[in-house]
């Protein structure tokens, strides 16, 4: 099968995953960033692709909200154990979801899944968590995004790659949430197409 062929089944599991990241409480993220936040998952949406957040409140859930109304398809890791955990204990929300994983490790272990999970990883409006989850997609070899706004996150991130001394050519930055999305998805595509030919020169072409 050619590799484009392969990666434009809608419903092969090969269909693109991005997580947003971003912060449950948004007081400081500036006038507009979470109507901001619905035209990044609405995009994800029309593209095509799954999202996945920390099924949390605050940037993530608005991401959630813009998916949904756009058609698209929802999936959250909560850090909770269970139901009951997530809405009593962790006081999170179950909307806009169409499926919620409740991994039990908490928000560090969650942090691990999420990225996982996804193929890239868009950061907005964050906190010491978006921090997190943007590190541990860097090391895992991810997508990454960085969505400008009217909030320091961007500064944060951009700060942290200038001294990491770690050269990456997968990380794409931008305030215009539909040319991310297009950019990230230009390079998740790359190295699925990649991969694939890799694995097709061994002879193991039955597991994509």
């Amino acid at each position: 099968m050619d590799p484009k062929e392969y990666l434009s089944k809608k419903h092969a599991h090969n269909q693109i995953k991005i997580c947003v990241s971003g912060a449950a409480e948004t007081g400081h993220c500036g006038v507009g960033a979470l109507d901001k936040a619905k035209e990044l998952g609405r995009e994800i949406a029309r593209h095509g692709a799954v999202l996945i957040t920390g099924a949390t409140t605050g940037f993530p859930l608005w991401a959630a909200m813009g998916a949904k109304e756009a058609g698209g398809i929802s999936i959250g890791m909560s850090p909770a154990g269970s139901e009951k955990e997530h809405v009593e204990v962790y006081k999170l929300p179950l909307d806009y979801m169409d499926l919620i994983i409740y991994t039990g490790f908490g928000y560090p272990g969650r942090d691990l899944l999420i990225t996982r999970s996804a193929d890239g990883v868009i950061c907005g409006c964050g906190r010491i968590g978006t921090i997190h989850e943007f590190t541990v997609a860097f090391e895992d070899g991810k997508a990454l995004g960085i969505f400008e706004g009217p909030w320091e996150m961007g500064d944060e991130l951009k700060g942290i790659l200038e001294k990491a001394h770690r050269p990456n050519n997968k990380i794409v930055m931008g305030a215009d949430p539909k040319k991310l999305v297009e950019d990230m998805i230009a390079i998740i595509k790359r190295d699925k197409i990649n991969e694939y030919q890799i694995t097709k020169g061994t002879g193991v072409e039955s597991i994509m």
